[in-house]
């Protein structure tokens, strides 16, 4: 034991903890190289923060997201699923209508982008057309003309001339009516069943038990039947 204790380093002989260090500071640019990168590395945090939106506005999520939430609503289920659960299955639902749009993406300006075949400029002109193309065959012509007319009142001659900042606001009230009447049609057997059970109740005079408690289980039922979930998902897919 006392040879152990004796062979074991003291804490004078251990070597120093190497920490590294980190400078942060604002310098005067000697190439204007320089303020071109840092410049770039601003944009880039710029867009990193607003990819949350750009998920959201501009690919199948709204639609998704809102049609799971009607369906939650319809059932009267309160939290059930989680919103976690239904945010998740938007977003898995999202990546799997937009694969093919973003396989595109990645053919057309991400790989050349790399290969250092094209710039920035290029590459980024390159990965908005199928995100645009995705856009303009979800968009309603009623909606894409609403905003151009409030933009300048002036008709292009062709889709390439419409703004990305006059399509995304389309696309996205286009979505949401989309989703809207999907919604409504969600709504219409559940419907059926809160005024059966309502009615059914009144007659037998129990106007005291809420129609509600009664009529969920059934809702439940209902939807586990006809295998819900697998005919939601599978309209909402085939919507796109």
């Amino acid at each position: 034991m006392s040879v152990l204790l004796l062979s074991w380093p003291t804490v004078a002989d251990a070597q120093p903890l190497q920490l590294p260090t980190l400078n942060i500071g604002i310098e005067e640019a000697d190439e204007p190289s320089e303020t071109v990168l840092t410049l770039q590395i601003l944009m880039l945090l710029t867009i990193l923060s607003l990819a949350p939106a750009i998920l959201i506005m501009m690919t199948s999520f709204t639609r998704i997201v809102v049609i799971l939430s009607f369906v939650r609503n319809a059932l009267a289920t309160q939290q059930m699923p989680p919103n976690q659960v239904l945010i998740g299955l938007a977003l898995f639902l999202t990546f799997f209508v937009m694969m093919p749009t973003w396989n595109e993406i990645n053919t057309q300006a991400i790989q050349p982008y790399i290969a250092g075949e094209i710039d920035q400029t290029e590459a980024l002109e390159s990965g908005m057309e199928p995100l645009r193309t995705f856009m303009f065959a979800q968009t309603r012509d009623k909606d894409l003309a609403l905003f151009i007319n409030m933009n300048d009142g002036v008709p292009p001659s062709s889709y390439d001339d419409i703004p990305n900042h006059v399509l995304i606001p389309a696309f996205v009230i286009s979505e949401l009516k989309t989703a809207f009447q999907i919604g409504f049609l969600i709504f219409l057997p559940f419907l059926v069943i809160d005024m059966v059970v309502a009615s059914t109740l009144m007659s037998m005079g129990m106007m005291m038990l809420p129609p509600m408690m009664i009529s969920l289980p059934f809702k439940i039922l209902l939807f586990v039947l006809v295998d819900g979930w697998h005919l939601i998902v599978r309209s909402i897919v085939l919507s796109f």
